[in-house]
């Protein structure tokens, strides 16, 4: 029987990068709150007392940015000199310039548009060219790896258990980390995990990881799949009192594997975080989940993966591709050719089909873009099982 390990990490909402996921997020979904035709492509970094937001933003709103980004910080944990950064007294610098005429008139009239091709879809084109990845895979419930779930699941509880005041020592940065031994391809245990979390100086170090043990890890991760030889690490290096902004300079998009399946899948490159979906570094990546999720769902894979691919300004995407690493009931092209004839992956038929012009996007910049069980998240639907297995005739 063959063995392997994987490992996927996530990161709490006070992760430094994060935060500024976060503040770019919540600028779009105000933006979107008065606009929802703006383009958007928002840049956040965070230092030692100061937020930088930066970007290209061509709207008819008129978001207070600074206020934006204090009521980020101050809700994530960051409202006092003790937690090492206070979003009630840093600094906050802009610099806002439009979107770029020249990515504007590809946007607005797509290709295929200007060749006469007069169909509403082809009325946008692809803000960018690029490559974007879907993944999913039966190991979990919501078709996901099960090391990233279980890494999501632990950065929540930590979250959680802070915010509660049930561990009110802890402060608002912290990592997980799930290792997952496969035995022939299938989950069998957990090998390794790891829990660091920031904190008050107060606690003792003991303390900090007998709670973190009995109030975030096993509630979390299954007991059966614990056993004498799992390792587990809580605080390694021991003290981890500095944190956030103030330990480490945080940045937009830097997150994308802890955003998308933890390793798991092949990435295209593009960040989420601060995109309007003309973006297709986001709308795509949320299309090609949606498409290998049904197929998943459909059982018509144990796990499979899609690439789509676009050229700036073309509607239609240059290339789609499924691949189900030999656990298709049919060869992959035949899969492929369905997902062509079911689903519609023009960028403005992405946007209607999963009614992505809403203020949705800050809750999606923690725990995960994908396999989160919230209505708003509407690439998790399953809703194209039949159309699929009608399409292959099965």
């Amino acid at each position: 029987m063959s063995k392997m390990l994987f490992t996927s990490e996530s990161v709490t909402e006070g992760h430094p990068d994060k935060v500024c996921d976060q503040i770019s997020d919540a600028i779009l979904d105000a933006i979107f709150t008065e606009d929802n035709n703006a383009r958007v492509a928002c840049e956040t970094f965070c230092t030692t007392g100061v937020v930088n937001v930066m970007g290209e933003i061509t709207t008819s709103a008129h978001p207070d940015i600074q206020g934006i980004v204090r009521e980020v910080l101050c809700d994530i944990g960051y409202n006092s000199p003790e937690a090492g950064f206070n979003g009630n007294t840093c600094a906050v610098i802009t610099a806002i310039d439009k979107q770029s005429a020249d990515i504007a008139m590809g946007v607005d009239k797509g290709l295929e548009f200007k060749d006469g091709e007069n169909d509403e879809y082809n009325l946008n084109g692809a803000g960018d060219q690029g490559m974007m990845f879907g993944f999913a895979c039966d190991e979990t419930p919501e078709l996901m790896p099960l090391s990233i779930s279980l890494a999501h699941k632990m950065s929540y509880k930590l979250t959680s258990v802070r915010k509660s005041g049930e561990l009110s020592y802890l402060c608002p940065d912290g990592k997980t980390q799930v290792t997952v031994e496969y035995e022939d391809g299938l989950p069998k245990r957990v090998d390794a995990v790891v829990v660091s979390s920031q904190h008050k100086e107060s606690v003792e170090l003991e303390t900090l990881r007998k709670d973190i043990l009995e109030k975030v890890i096993k509630p979390i991760i299954p007991s059966e799949l614990l056993d004498e030889n799992t390792k587990i690490y809580i605080n390694p290096t021991g003290r981890f009192v500095i944190g956030g902004p103030q330990g480490d300079t945080g940045l937009t998009g830097r997150k994308i594997i802890v955003d998308t399946y933890g390793g798991m899948a092949r990435h295209g490159g593009g960040a989420f975080s601060g995109k309007d979906p003309t973006k297709v570094d986001r709308s795509a990546a949320y299309a090609a989940r949606y498409v290998a999720k049904n197929i998943v769902a459909a059982k018509l894979a144990k796990k499979c993966e899609v690439q789509l691919a676009y050229a700036i300004g073309v509607a239609k995407p240059v290339s789609v591709m499924v691949d189900t690493f030999g656990t298709g009931v049919v060869n992959d092209d035949k899969i492929a050719e369905a997902v062509n004839a079911v689903f519609d992956l023009r960028p403005a038929a992405i946007i209607d089909k999963l009614d992505l012009r809403r203020p949705i996007y800050r809750k999606t910049s923690n725990y995960g873009h994908m396999g989160r069980e919230d209505a708003d998240f509407t690439w998790e639907k399953t809703d194209r099982i039949n159309d699929l297995k009608k399409a292959l005739n099965i």
